[in-house]
Order: structure tokens, then sequence, then C-alpha cells
């Protein structure tokens, strides 16, 4: 039997429609009509049917559909394999995230490649807050997603997957804690926490911006390393913390108050990579991860 009378049969097995056969292989029904005659003149009885209004299969239609379906599942993983081979989508891919909203996208996207590419492991690890890229450029890393805006050179990109709204963590006595919102004026009345470690300067200046828009100066609180460690400063009254609207849900605590940030460009999530090694893994991540964002809704 030929291929593409083997995959003619299965496909109008499973539709039961010549019109739809035709359409999902991009053939005339004419050219389907004559590819099931071949098949069944090849097995020497009908396989299929045919009336006005319907087309079913027949006994033996169905006893050679459920013995040719798995031969042809197992001929398209073989292809499938030997295609994830020879563009690189096989061993371990190791992906980092850099909050938990990066991280959902980011476990969706592995359990959908793991399904997809079998041979490729997906292991996932998040980012430290205080070396973004680090990690990544040792290989540790070979992909991430993080926070933009990235302006690296040895780095290469996309565009935002997910956006998040800002917040503003505040210590819950803090008169700033009582307000509806608050705007980046506000943030004039209370230090902000700084990130410690190899964090560009760039990164800083819009997550920790040194002045209002006005042009007031924006105090500095102490420097910190973990999410968590700013939580307890925030909760003593040791400055604020400007993070994303999903902070709120993952890092709820005691003592600690998240205030809507408005007038604020919302945070973006996009992917990372080594400029010089965007590898078949990386691709096939990169398009699973588009997909796995855009399942979700985010409020900005």
């Amino acid at each position: 039997m030929e291929r593409d009378e083997l995959e003619c049969f299965l496909v109008l097995a499973e539709e039961l429609h010549f019109g739809r056969t035709a359409e999902r292989m991009r053939l005339s029904r004419a050219r389907v009509s004559q590819l099931v005659q071949r098949v069944e003149r090849r097995v020497g009885a009908p396989l299929f049917l045919r009336t006005s209004r319907r087309v079913t299969l027949t006994a033996l239609g169905r006893s050679l559909r459920d013995d040719l379906a798995p031969h042809h599942r197992g001929i398209q993983d073989a292809l499938a394999r030997a295609q994830d081979a020879a563009r690189g989508v096989t061993g371990t891919l190791h992906v980092g995230f850099s909050t938990p909203l990066a991280g959902e996208v980011v476990l969706a996207a592995a359990e959908s490649l793991r399904a997809r590419h079998p041979e490729l492991d997906v292991e996932i690890c998040e980012v430290p807050l205080t070396d973004r890229y680090g990690q990544l450029r040792n290989g540790e890393f070979d992909v991430q997603l993080v926070e933009l805006p990235v302006r690296e050179a040895d780095l290469g990109g996309g565009p935002p997957l997910v956006t998040d709204g800002r917040v503003l963590a505040v210590a819950s006595g803090h008169p700033l804690a009582s307000r509806a919102s608050v705007t980046p004026e506000d943030l004039a009345e209370l230090p902000l926490l700084r990130v410690g470690g190899e964090v560009p300067a760039y990164w800083l200046e819009e997550h920790v911006p040194p002045s209002t828009p006005a042009g007031r100066p924006v105090g500095r609180g102490p420097s910190v390393t973990s999410m968590q460690e700013a939580l307890m400063l925030v909760a003593a009254g040791k400055g604020a913390l400007l993070c994303a609207g999903h902070s709120a849900t993952y890092f709820a605590r005691p003592g600690v108050t998240y205030v809507p940030f408005e007038a604020a460009e919302p945070i973006g999530y996009g992917l990372v990579w080594r400029a010089a090694d965007h590898s078949g893994a990386v691709r096939a991540f990169a398009q699973a991860a588009g997909e796995a964002a855009g399942e979700r809704t985010v409020a900005v």
C-alpha cells in the first residue's frame, strides 16, 4: 500500500466524510475517492458503505483500520524522533523562571514539550534574584522566562509572552497601606528595598526607580537577596517593594499589604537565551511557551 493510500484510508475512516477528508489532506474529493478505490481493489472487497447521506465502515474496513492505525502511528513517531534528533530536540533542556507567574508558563510549556518530544527531558529551576543571567551564561540554564527589559549583547530574546500589573508592598501599618492605589509620585514617601548582586543598572532603574516622574528622589532601603527576605523587611517597616501584581496572591504574608500601583507600565515576561546557542530544543520550547502563555489571562 502506498503512503497516500494508507493516510487517505485512515483519515476517511476517522472523518467518515469525503469533503472533510479532502480538506484535511488538501486533495480534491475526486482524488480521495480514487485513493480509496485503489485500497479497496488491493484488499478485494469494499471498506466503506457510501450513500447520498452518510459514509460508514464495513466490518472489513473497521478491522483494517484497527490493524493499520498503530503501525501508522509508529511510523509517524519514528519520523518525529528522527527529526527531533536532527534539529537537536533531544537530551536535557534546562529552563529558568523568575517568578511564580513565569513558573506557571514554564511548567505548562515543559509538560506540552515532553508530550511532543519524548526524547527531550526538561528540567526547571528558579532564577536567583541577585544574578539574573549568570547561570544562563555559564550553561546551567539554556533558556529562561524573566522580567523585561533584557539588554545584554550576548543574549537573545523574544517579545513579552505575558504581562502583569504592578503593586507596592508596604508594611500594613504604613499610611499608604490604607490607600486604594498609589502612584509613582508616592514612592518618594518611603524607601524602596534594593536588590543586591549582579543586577544590570537598566533593570534596577525599571524595577527600583531612583526618582519619581516629577524628579523627586526615591529613598533606598536595605539590600535584599530573595523575596522572603524582602517581605520580612517590608513587614518590619524597613522599606517598600515594587513588584508584580500576582505577588499579592503567591506571597501573602502577615504585616504586608499590597497596594495597586497605578500609572505605570505593566511588567512583561519574555524568554531569554544565549544568542550564539539558539538550538532546536530552545526553539521548540519557545513555541510551547508562546502557546502556554496564550492560554493565560493576566490582569494588567
